[in-house]
């Protein structure tokens, strides 16, 4: 397979700790994957669904007490703790070392060690990463195959070279012993105790954001946690967007947009090319271009459907793998709550016990069929409204980048930054209010800047000077805008639509880029003319209701900067740039 010695060392050093019966080497061929869910259904990993509706599909159920990340056991381990915290949870390198060493003592005894070589990004692009993942799980196995370029391939473009190493086994799925533990300065991530994907698939989060953000401070990149969407226009020019939210802000619905019958009449056609993860690099001509380095989705279920979001539920209807979604006995298929109106009569719920769509608990509530944050990984190729340009080496040209978050009042409808610095500082502030939903109180104001904060591998003060240094490397920097879906009425009703006529709105943001409409100087940036956002064929918005989703109320914004000032007291080496922006619009708000 590989004549890499650091690979076979690493390999040879973990035989010798966990003590594997055997070892056995992913080579991406469809053969051996076959045989690999063929093993999975008959160990119970996988249940295989029926192949007239959902060819090459299953369901898999993981242990109740493991069912999503889990950012409380979740480490960024490094030599000074002040290189890693203070937003990160901190252990020092020798000492989560010496840890982990006495937990995987002897772990997978009995059970097959799999090498799983696979590419972050187009297999021998200069933009992709190499990793490789050791596991004792086949459900992680045939995860990986589904969501990055795995196999033989990937250790031929690697030869001699380094890689990332990461090493996982399910062990006992303690959750006291459960720990994902990333080491920066080592190109190591270590996962133990869990089998959910975002833990344990270590190209996701702990690969493609938090050690690819410290190689993007150290190497001259970015990593970041942002779809990555292309505007077609009817003359066939297509222009590109990246994008950050916070979960619950309708990201991968965006990834995925489908335009309003006014712009499809018109020929606009709007393509994914991530919905999660761009990579982005200065291209020659000085502009930004992003890559989606991963091969697949890796979706919420619940909620997805025909209306919401067509293009993700097409997606998931061939080789797709469910997890802890309910299982519909009646025709060997899944259902999730919000994906219509009929749940099954004759159904087994994610936790294995049977379960139909009428049943109450104790306090009379609906007791659900899917967990709320149950998941389908799908191979990216499925996506009706994938990029031509997904595979591209050099990746997708940045016109603009895009922050937002969920404020009932606070955020406009849009804005653009007045300058790359001070884009910077409106990525570094972002937030989101609470649902009741989430959390019983309504309105509570997390700060998730650029939506990286669980995911950023070193100090967030550093990730913000690294932002302020990219700004210096580009020449054509794309222009940097914020967005809010989520204003509310008095009532608390949602006054924009949302879902597909968000694109009225990055309309707008392309048309300023290409220096096509006018805006409206404010003290925290550039506003739309209301007449500028195009309403047509939307029912009860008027131009007036466009002036009020933009209105800024400068004693509410007042208060925003106070919140501000106290998130960038809790962090540190937040750089001077970030401070002057801040007194700028201290300044602006009282003039």
């Amino acid at each position: 397979m590989t004549s890499n010695k650091k690979v076979l060392a690493f390999i040879e050093e973990t035989k010798a700790l966990c003590d594997p019966k055997e070892v056995v080497w992913v080579d991406g061929s469809e053969e051996q994957l076959e045989a690999f869910r063929k093993q999975a259904v008959e160990e119970g990993i996988l249940i295989k669904l029926n192949q007239e509706k959902l060819p090459g599909c299953y369901l898999h159920r993981t242990t109740q007490n493991d069912v999503a990340r889990v950012e409380g056991r979740t480490y960024i381990c490094s030599k000074n703790k002040d290189d890693s915290s203070p937003i990160n949870n901190w252990m020092e390198s020798g000492e989560a070392y010496d840890m982990l060493k006495k937990l995987f003592k002897g772990c997978m005894k009995g059970r097959t060690l799999y090498v799983i070589p696979y590419s972050m990004g187009a297999v021998g692009s200069k933009f992709s990463k190499i990793g490789i993942e050791l596991t004792d799980s086949i459900y992680v196995v045939l995860n990986m195959a589904i969501m990055t370029r795995v196999g033989q391939k990937v250790l031929d473009v690697l030869g001699d070279g380094d890689f990332v190493k990461g090493l996982h086994s399910y062990a006992e799925l303690s959750e006291e012993k459960r720990y994902i533990c990333h080491f920066p300065e080592d190109d190591t991530i270590i996962s133990i105790n869990s089998n959910y994907g975002g833990n344990v698939l270590l190209g996701k989060k702990c690969f493609a954001l938090r050690i690819a953000s410290y190689l993007g401070k150290t190497e001259g990149w970015m990593a970041e946690h942002m779809l990555i969407l292309g505007v077609e226009y009817p003359n066939g020019e297509t222009k590109y967007i990246a994008a950050a939210f916070p979960s619950a802000c309708g990201k991968t619905n965006l990834a995925m947009l489908i335009p309003p019958e006014i712009y499809k009449k018109k020929g606009y056609k709007v393509w994914c090319v991530g919905d999660d993860i761009a990579w982005i690099r200065v291209g020659e001509d000085g502009r930004l271009y992003a890559v989606n380095p991963e091969n697949g989705f890796f979706g919420v279920a619940p909620g997805t459907n025909e209306k919401s979001n067509p293009n993700a539920l097409h997606t998931t209807q061939k080789g797709t793998i469910f997890t802890n979604v309910a299982y519909n006995a009646d025709n060997n298929t899944v259902w999730w709550e919000g994906l219509d109106k009929n749940p099954p009569k004759n159904g087994i719920d994610w936790k294995g016990n049977p379960w139909n769509g009428d049943m109450k608990d104790a306090d009379g509530k609906p007791i659900k069929g899917a967990h709320p944050n149950s998941r389908f990984t799908a191979p990216a190729v499925n996506c009706p409204c994938l990029s031509k340009e997904f595979e591209n080496p050099n990746g997708v040209p940045l016109s603009a980048i895009v922050f937002g978050g969920r404020r009932a009042k606070t955020a406009p409808l849009v804005y653009q930054s007045t300058s790359w610095n001070n884009g910077v500082f409106v990525g570094s502030s972002m937030a989101s209010e609470t649902t009741a939903a989430a959390t019983g109180a309504v309105g509570v104001v997390r700060r998730d800047p650029m939506a990286m904060r669980p995911f950023v591998g070193y100090n967030m003060g550093d990730y913000f000077t690294h932002w302020i240094e990219m700004g210096k490397k580009v020449k054509n920097p794309p222009k940097i805008f914020n967005v809010n879906w989520f204003r509310t009425d008095d009532e608390g009703h949602f006054i924009w639509p949302g879902f597909g006529d968000n694109m009225r709105v990055l309309d707008w943001i392309l048309k300023r880029c290409a220096g096509e409409v006018d805006a409206v100087e404010t003290p925290i940036g550039y506003v739309p003319k209301a007449e500028d956002i195009n309403i047509e064929g939307l029912e009860g918005i008027t131009v007036d209701t466009i002036k009020g989703l933009l209105e800024i109320d400068k004693d509410t914004w007042k208060e925003e900067a106070e919140g501000i000032e106290k998130f960038y007291g809790e962090l540190t080496r937040v750089p001077q740039e970030l401070k002057d922006q801040l007194a700028n619009l201290k300044a602006k708000l009282n003039a």
